[in-house]
């Protein structure tokens, strides 16, 4: 089963914190959790205006909300680490195997490992490789640099930054390069 992630995070460093995670799977099942114990010391405007406010779950205040949406398929999170953590286990455990697709994942993948402390330590059902879609927009031929929103004829682009909207994206980009 391929799952298709995204997060969203403090900014282009070292020591940056996630503030949301997004993921699809083949079969449309979705994840989507947001983090209440990033270091908001690293928020700058950029990062305020285009992820902060685009995230889904701002008018929730409770620090461990949990919500399965009835007939979709969907979860939605709000929590500190580790209950995003547990919740992500659990519903990571519904695939028996598990290829990590993402973009532009350097950041990405750290992150996503560091959701259990070591890359080691991740759910035995995930192939320990992630896959990158933009290698695989170069294998193609295409630049790598292209607008995904463009290349899937996605209008509505406000939602961008939004960690689950770019999983899907994402998701749509693979199905559309994998024809």
């Amino acid at each position: 089963m391929n799952i298709y992630f995204d997060l969203e995070f403090t900014g282009l460093h070292q020591n940056t914190t996630p503030i949301s995670i997004g993921l699809i799977s083949d079969d449309n099942k979705s994840f989507y959790a947001e983090f209440t114990d990033y270091d908001v010391s690293q928020v700058d405007e950029w990062i305020q205006t285009n992820v902060i406010e685009n995230l889904l779950m701002n008018d929730i205040t409770e620090q461990s909300y949990s919500k399965k949406i009835i007939n979709s398929n969907s979860n939605y999170i709000k929590g500190n680490s580790s209950f995003v953590k547990q919740k992500l286990e659990e519903w990571l455990s519904q695939f028996d195997k598990i290829e990590m697709w993402s973009d532009c994942l350097s950041y990405d993948w750290v992150l996503f490992s560091q959701i259990w402390g070591h890359a080691f330590n991740i759910p035995k059902n995930i192939y320990y490789i992630p896959f990158d879609i933009c290698v695989l927009f170069k294998i193609k031929g295409i630049d790598p640099d292209i607008s995904r929103e463009d290349y899937v004829n996605v209008i509505n682009k406000d939602a961008k930054h939004n960690s689950l909207f770019d999983a899907k994206v994402i998701k749509l980009c693979y199905e559309k390069l994998m024809l």
